[in-house]
């Protein structure tokens, strides 16, 4: 089975220069953990969860205001369209990431989650 099997797409994103606080009510409405950061163009810049949007809150004059660029990792682990599941499932383990961007050719068309994996095994043991 191949990653794009289990993806949520069409992905949901922000651009840097959003605010922190847009991002969290995204995050909210559409009930997920994590988004890609694209610039205009749709390509992949970094990044941004949850955790990191609440550690970077609890320090004493952090805002909702500041802009996804403060808080969004830039150095990404992604997963490609055509990887099999459990390579990928390895990958957001070893790396300790609870959601990877899914890559086809240059643009994001997905993400994965740990949620996705789990929704899968529990799926698959019925």
């Amino acid at each position: 089975m191949e990653i794009r099997d289990i993806m949520k797409s069409p992905v949901i994103a922000v651009t840097p220069e959003e605010t922190v606080g847009k991002a969290l009510d995204i995050m909210y409405r559409e009930n997920i953990n994590g988004m890609p950061v694209l610039d205009k163009d749709g390509n992949l810049l970094g990044i941004v969860v949850k955790a990191d949007i609440y550690r970077f809150l609890i320090d004493p004059g952090h805002y909702k205001s500041c802009p996804v660029e403060w808080v969004m990792t830039k150095e990404v682990v992604k997963a490609y369209a055509h990887e099999d599941i459990k390579v990928v499932a390895k990958r957001l383990r070893e790396k300790d990431v609870i959601a990877l961007p899914v890559i086809e050719g240059d643009k994001v068309v997905g993400i994965v989650s740990i949620e996705d994996f789990v929704d899968l095994f529990i799926e698959t043991c019925q």
